[in-house]
């Protein structure tokens, strides 16, 4: 029997998976930004963060769903020499 793969991106993730990745993709500073909490602007840890999470289901909540969110969004794919580009207003 061949097994199917789940679309479900939350397939086989357990909370400490899902939060290493996502600290992966946007960083601390990120994460805090994007989910309020203080565990991801303090001091912030894996360990610390998955005491808070496992104990706050609406917390939780919010993390599981950026995780979704990044899981099935496009990536654009980037050009090698491609920089961040900043606004620069014009001088009047």
């Amino acid at each position: 029997m061949s097994e199917k793969q789940s679309a479900d991106p939350m397939h086989g993730m357990t909370l400490e998976k899902i939060l290493q990745a996502l600290v992966e993709h946007f960083g601390w500073p990120e994460l805090g930004r994007r989910i309020a909490i203080r565990c991801f602007n303090h001091e912030p840890s894996i360990k610390s963060s998955l005491v808070f999470l496992r104990r706050t289901p609406w917390a939780r909540s919010q993390v599981e769903a950026l995780f979704v969110e990044m899981k099935t969004r496009p990536q654009r794919p980037a050009a090698k020499d491609e920089r961040p580009r900043l606004f620069v207003p014009k001088p009047r």
